[in-house]
């Protein structure tokens, strides 16, 4: 967490007083907002990202008086979206819903990004946390983590684990579990989730790390099996799972998350109104329940704490990212 000395927090706060005050009514927290509010999203409808912005919006349209809406936006990693939200007016009235795969992982995967994470946006407020868990092929011969360790490590190479997309967080979180126990893995990827889930219920790949939401059906029926939750916690999902660090694989971990950001300009002032309401709903009982229905869980956070924790991903995912030699381009 960063926390900034008063007094510096102080003297930015007069620094920017005649700024603000030469800016329109609209960009300021007392104007704002003035017209809908739209929150674009860079992956189509029922993903991730879609699923954490809908779970806001009625409530943020209550809290603010104005429509909001959901743009989807998908298309080259993200990037269509992303950029979109960029170019926009800093006046609050557009939103990004960001993905972590895409903040911290296309600036290390992509040389001609034509946006920059730290420099383009400016966080707002977190949405979700998604964890992941490891799931293994029926007839693969583990049943828990630590034999799926020493099974990896028998056989090193011959193991094969999927994801959905070259550079998505499924195959990063392959290529760290596969440093993490010391046994090289093939990297096998899918144009999405669903056709690497079946492949893995096929027993055609053994290996595949991604969110429960989309694999408890097939964990009930039996058709896959669920090893470890990738997470510190358990899913209220899938509550007899055990987490990597309860298995003996304490560190690994693989969270990736969903939030509010904004174009860099848009005024301290709208950022914090916006985080105060975001923050308020993440608090709120029924959407956590909605949350948690869906596999996620909601996190709130002050907008230091999660500009922190997006620098640490973009430092530690890039490293991953660069060490495995994964690129898009």
């Amino acid at each position: 967490m960063i926390r900034l000395p008063a007094g510096g927090v102080a003297r930015r706060a007069l620094l920017a007083a005649p700024a603000l005050a030469l800016l329109p009514r609209s960009a300021t927290a007392q104007g704002f907002p003035n017209r809908a509010v739209t929150i674009i999203v860079p992956n189509p409808p029922g993903g991730g990202s879609d699923f954490a912005a809908r779970l806001f919006t009625e409530g943020l349209s209550q809290a603010l008086g104005q429509p909001v809406v959901i743009d989807n936006r998908p298309g080259a990693n993200g990037n269509i979206g992303i950029q979109q939200a960029v170019r926009a007016a800093p006046d609050g009235h557009t939103l990004l819903m960001q993905y972590s795969g895409y903040h911290a992982g296309n600036p290390a995967m992509m040389r001609n990004l034509t946006w920059d994470p730290i420099r383009d946006l400016a966080p707002v407020a977190m949405a979700t946390l998604a964890p992941h868990v490891i799931l293994g092929a029926p007839n693969l011969p583990a049943n828990t983590l630590q034999e799926l360790i020493a099974y990896a490590r028998a056989n090193p190479g011959k193991l094969n684990f999927a994801s959905s997309g070259n550079g998505s967080i499924q195959h990063i979180a392959g290529e760290v579990f596969s440093r993490a126990i010391g046994a090289p893995m093939v990297h096998v990827p899918y144009r999405g989730a669903a056709p690497a889930l079946q492949d893995v219920a096929g027993g055609r790949v053994e290996i595949f790390i991604t969110t429960p939401s989309s694999a408890i059906a097939l964990v009930q029926a039996g058709r896959v099996k669920a090893i470890a939750m990738a997470s510190a916690q358990r899913s209220s999902g899938l509550p007899e799972v055990p987490t990597t660090a309860e298995a003996g694989l304490p560190g690994f971990t693989m969270d990736a998350w969903f939030a509010f950001f904004a174009p860099a300009a848009v005024p301290r002032p709208i950022l914090e109104r916006l985080n105060a309401e975001l923050r308020r709903l993440a608090e709120n009982p029924a959407i956590r329940q909605r949350a948690e229905e869906g596999g996620t869980r909601l996190a709130a956070m002050t907008i230091e704490e999660l500009d922190a924790l997006a620098k640490r991903e973009i430092e530690t995912l890039g490293a991953v990212i660069r060490g495995a030699n994964i690129t898009l381009e």
